[in-house]
């Protein structure tokens, strides 16, 4: 019998969840994470995980691992020294950057302008020119790139970024200057800007290219460390590490482009929720994400996972494709306090995983959202977080109290106050990627997450009028049930900027072709099979000289008129659906041609269960508490292992189960369906 496992680093805990290909059963483990060495909590995870199921780390067949590591450092600014090369006269490109400050308005007086990321002593001008069409009006000469990178790594440089003018369109002078400073330095990691993204934007381009660069050296070092950690383990499966956008990699894809893996968490859970929703035949979908830090949302169209093509990592944006997701400072670790004018506030400062909430016990002093979720019993008395961390209520209610005394307030209406503003904030994130893109979210499903979201999710679905809400069966760990889900993939991008009314149909599809032939053979580098490979087309829409750009889907056999313009279409339903307005006599421009090649992972598949248990819920019952909806109520608490499909709960109850509580408040009724999801709605 084989197994798969997917482990999720986040800032609070490390979860790893494993699936039994034999029953389809799903056991969960959750531990601290450790900072200082992420990889020590990762393999404790998966040791118990493992213990739980009662197997080792040699029956385990496919092994799916989301990391911080690359975000880390990039937040940090702790990743290598890097040397680069630019053309001649460009070498203050980082500096030049973009014409952008944080808002509000005030935000340009407060602003701090980071370093850029290469050093202007560590950047040196190259002799060389490409022209917009690709024709080189000077030619590189191989001698002034030997001398300087030798100048570069005598001078102390750990790695190298290549990026010249217009090398998106002709990148043969990028790929001549890698060659020679590979030659001269074989350990040196190089990357090139058209390696990293054949789009124009030189700025972003270089950035990207930069940053990739600068933490190459150290992700290379924890790939290799990891994969020896397994080795030892006896671990002999295959090891992928997922990617921002939600598919996975190799880790030699990794140790190329580690930018690529930059936002993994946040990622798998939306890729999860999207699976999930196809299956259960809700496929718009709001999705929360409440961790012990931040809170991460997210809408899917059609069960499918909604993408960018740019992140955003402290002040910088890099061009990546990533899972569209909107984040917040929400969490079950978000710090209540008192600003200064006496209002109460929640986060974004968060209590973290040391010391943690007051009710951790482990020396936490400020009243958190967690805090105050155990003051209301909606994490009920007795119940251990993760199934092993006992929770002090009474250092919560101590913690709370500072909050409440000041406000004149009882502990309850403080803590109830608390619960009430995180969840405002968090509806306000749900309204950016719903109201505000022009989406209705009465007609769409929330599915609610983390190891916070189900305690909150009726709450958000009451307010921003979702339905139904669904609580997976391990809401803990969704991110690693997404990782399970997920696809081998890459994307394939080039820059066209060419109008539909004036390209031939043929001609595009030669450009596609092109990349498609590129997707394949990496795919094929990746060990995927041919009847496991899957191709997703797509041309990035403008209207001619703006740059409102919006992804249209299409297929090959549609090329084949005497003009592109089967796009319009597209493109101005989804411009009139999110800007309310269209411009008929504009052109139409194709920016960009972009191929996203999938191999196909059946790592996961959901476990159907027979309506039959009727709904009387008497056997999941454990106890009844009192619990504070307005005022202190009797409140069942039942045990979510023992609750089967066809199973109705009136509120207010608490569900509980080892990586999650989930609440449904009084007016409101839980039904478990036939996948074993919680269906949240109305009484």
């Amino acid at each position: 019998m084989m197994y798969n496992v997917a482990v999720d680093v986040g800032g609070t805990f490390t979860d790893v969840l494993v699936f039994d290909e034999g029953t389809g059963e799903l056991t969960e483990g959750k531990v601290l994470s450790t900072p200082d060495d992420p990889s020590r909590g990762v393999v404790e995870g998966m040791e118990r995980a493992c213990e739980k199921v009662g197997i080792g780390f040699s029956d385990l067949r496919l092994l799916f691992h989301g990391t911080t590591v690359v975000t880390n450092m990039i937040l940090t600014n702790t990743g290598s020294r890097v040397g680069l090369l630019t053309t001649k006269g460009h070498e203050q490109i980082l500096y030049l950057a973009r014409a952008w400050t944080p808002g509000p308005l005030y935000g340009w007086m407060a602003l701090q302008k980071p370093d850029p990321p290469a050093d202007p002593t560590d950047t040196i001008g190259i002799s060389e020119r490409m022209t917009a069409d690709g024709s080189a009006i000077s030619e590189l000469d191989e001698d002034e790139v030997r001398e300087a990178v030798e100048r570069l790594v005598d001078g102390g440089v750990e790695s190298l970024a290549i990026g010249f003018l217009n090398s998106y369109v002709n990148p043969a002078h990028e790929r001549k200057a890698r060659d020679v400073a590979r030659k001269a330095y074989p350990d040196l990691p190089v990357s090139i800007s058209a390696d990293i993204g054949q789009e124009y934007g030189e700025y972003e381009r270089t950035l990207t290219t930069v940053v990739n660069t600068a933490v190459q050296p150290r992700t290379i070092t924890y790939m290799r460390g990891f994969e020896s950690s397994m080795k030892e383990k006896r671990f002999g499966g295959r090891l992928s590490i997922v990617r921002s956008d939600g598919g996975s990699m190799s880790t030699e894809a990794v140790a190329e482009r580690p930018i690529q893996i930059a936002l993994s968490g946040p990622s798998g859970g939306v890729t999860g929720s999207a699976y999930l929703a196809r299956e259960i035949g809700v496929p718009d979908i709001l999705t929360l994400d409440m961790g012990g830090t931040s809170t991460d949302v997210a809408l899917c169209l059609d069960g499918q996972t909604p993408l960018q093509r740019e992140i955003s990592l402290g002040y910088f944006r890099f061009k990546v494709p990533s899972a569209d997701v909107h984040s917040v400072g929400a969490g079950g670790g978000s710090i209540a306090f008192l600003s200064a004018s006496g209002a109460l506030q929640v986060g974004p400062a968060s209590a973290g995983a040391d010391p943690g909430p007051a009710a951790y016990g482990r020396g936490g002093e400020a009243p958190t959202v967690t805090d105050a979720n155990v003051v209301l019993h909606r994490i009920p008395p007795g119940v251990a977080l993760g199934g092993t961390l006992e929770l002090d209520e009474e250092a919560a209610r101590k913690a709370v109290q500072t909050v409440a005394k000041p406000l004149k307030m009882s502990v309850e209406e403080a803590a109830e106050a608390i619960l009430e503003i995180v969840n405002e904030n968090m509806h306000a994130a749900l309204r950016v990627v719903s109201v505000e893109r022009g989406h209705d979210p009465r007609e769409f499903g929330l599915v609610a997450f983390g190891g916070a979201g189900p305690m909150h999710a009726c709450a958000l679905g009451r307010l921003i009028r979702s339905h139904p809400v669904v609580v997976p069966p391990t809401p803990g760990v969704m991110s690693a049930f997404g990782f399970l889900s997920s696809d081998i993939q890459n994307e394939f991008p080039e820059t066209y900027l060419r109008t539909a009314e004036e390209t031939p149909a043929r001609e595009l599809k030669t450009t596609v072709e092109g990349l498609v032939s590129q997707a394949n053979e990496w795919l094929d580098g990746e060990g995927v099979p041919e009847d496991q490979k899957r191709f997703d087309l797509y041309a990035d829409c403008r209207y001619y000289l703006q740059n409102i750009q919006i992804p249209c889907r299409f297929e090959l056999d549609e090329l084949s008129g005497e003009d592109s313009t089967f796009l319009r279409t597209r493109f101005e339903e989804a411009h009139t659906q999110r800007y309310n307005f269209e411009l008929p006599d504009s052109p139409l421009e194709i920016a960009t041609v972009r191929v996203i090649g999938r191999g196909t992972i059946k790592g996961v598949t959901l476990s159907e269960s027979k309506n039959g248990a009727g709904s009387d819920v008497s056997d999941a019952l454990m106890r009844t508490e009192q619990g504070y909806f307005g005022g202190w109520v009797d409140t069942p608490i039942l045990d979510r292992n023992k609750l089967r499909p066809g199973h109705e709960i009136s509120g207010p109850a608490v569900v509980v189960q080892d990586d999650t509580t989930t609440v449904i408040e009084p007016g409101y009724k839980g039904e478990v369906d036939r996948f074993g999801n919680i269906l949240i709605e109305e009484a």
